[in-house]
């Protein structure tokens, strides 16, 4: 963690340069560079930070930083869940996600009312592409008036979005 926060912190000279918090899979480009519109537009909307691949992983670097990564990683299970056509492991991904985010002894519980606790299990019982819809908003709503705002006020997003304006200026001069 401490090599991700690197980048973001005020010792990293490069800041811009986002290639070390990819998987290592994805680092093919060494140098993917940010833009300031980029980061900027991620203050916009928090549906334009999660659609930005760079954008995602500050935000999940900050979540880690509040302990609370298991909202995103919860979120990110369920849009994977929605693309799964086999029922054999549509009930296995399920079963997965029920135990390691939502049941009461889950070792990542997301923080969702007993309403839709037990709704969801419900539903997950014959589960289908929508079973995990409505705890999947709860906690995006959660993460978006919550989470979010304080990623924005944060020092990783203001650190980030100061260099890439300066880096920005320096290109300009």
């Amino acid at each position: 963690m401490k090599t991700r926060l690197g980048c973001l912190s005020n010792k990293s000279d490069s800041c811009s340069d986002f290639s070390e918090f990819l998987p290592p899979q994805e680092r093919s480009t060494r140098y993917l560079k940010l833009s300031n519109d980029e980061v900027t537009r991620w203050a916009e909307s928090f549906d334009a930070l999660l659609s930005n691949k760079y954008g995602m992983t500050a935000f999940r670097t900050f979540l880690k930083t509040e302990f609370s990564d298991e909202n995103i990683e919860f979120w990110l299970a369920c849009e994977d869940y929605k693309k799964i056509k086999s029922s054999a492991k549509m009930m296995s991904k399920a079963n997965k996600i029920y135990k390691e985010f939502i049941d009461v002894h889950a070792p990542r519980e997301v923080n969702i009312d007993h309403r839709t606790r037990e709704e969801t299990k419900q539903k997950l019982l014959e589960p289908t592409s929508n079973s995990l819809n409505e705890v999947q908003a709860k906690v995006y709503s959660l993460m978006e008036k919550d989470s979010f705002p304080r990623f924005i006020r944060s020092k990783i997003y203001q650190d980030l979005l100061n260099r890439t304006q300066m880096h920005c200026q320096r290109k300009s001069v």
